[in-house]
């Protein structure tokens, strides 16, 4: 039996634009009232953030100085989990077409994402995604957690879910950074990272994850082409 583990921000959800929004807020809110800055087209920004450009230096790009790159900085954690920007997120074109074929594949199917619990069910529900992850696969965050440390805790949920849910034959993990390939890693899983979420091919390739593809729907296919062919070699 085969069951696949999934983030939910990147291999489902497009995060793109409320990153932006909030960073149009943010450089807003620090700026002097008449001070000249540069506002970064959506695909720049978008590039820096993938690369993993400390934000500080985003805010430096923009047109900010020092201190008021440091309180973009803060103002931008502040943010970008609140329920405001959440309305801005939307799904990856191809998701819904890949967990449908998911399901097609296999009945095991979790979410794992450092979503807390309100944030993940407000987006469930806003797109009609609730009936892919019932309440007892979804592994996210409690509303009150305070996050530290995305590896560790990435690493805990899966452990927790694999504790928890059903024994199978074989399990992968399908995500967008660094965290879900390291968490994948500590309990000997599979893993694939997908191009449609916050980190860009040379970040990804840095923790070598087993592939890299486009998007959610190309994992899949993956899978399904390594499932098959496992199960041809015991044939």
């Amino acid at each position: 039996m085969l069951r696949i583990f999934t983030d939910f921000d990147g291999p489902i959800m497009d995060v793109s634009e409320r990153y932006y929004q909030v960073y149009q807020y943010c450089l807003e809110a620090a700026k002097e009232p008449d001070q000249t800055i540069t506002q970064l087209a959506k695909g720049e920004f978008w590039r820096l953030k993938r690369a993993q450009v400390p934000e500080r230096q985003i805010g430096a790009i923009s047109g900010l100085h020092d201190d008021q790159a440091r309180r973009f900085a803060l103002l931008r954690r502040e943010n970008v989990h609140s329920h405001d920007y959440l309305k801005y997120d939307q799904p990856v074109p191809s998701a819904v077409d890949a967990l449908e074929q998911i399901q097609a594949l296999t009945p095991h199917l979790a979410v794992v994402t450092m979503r807390r619990q309100h944030a993940l069910s407000f987006a469930l529900g806003q797109h009609g995604l609730r009936h892919f992850f019932p309440q007892d696969v979804q592994y996210c965050l409690p509303d009150v957690y305070v996050k530290t440390h995305d590896v560790i805790e990435k690493t805990r949920l899966i452990e927790k879910a694999m504790g928890e849910l059903p024994p199978v034959t074989e399990t992968w993990m399908i995500g967008d950074t660094e965290a879900d390939i390291a968490a994948a890693r500590s309990h000997d899983l599979p893993v694939i990272a997908v191009l449609s979420g916050i980190r860009d091919r040379d970040r990804l390739s840095t923790y070598d994850p087993d592939f890299i593809v486009d998007t959610l729907k190309d994992a899949v296919a993956i899978i399904a082409t390594q499932v098959s062919s496992g199960a041809d070699s015991q044939a």
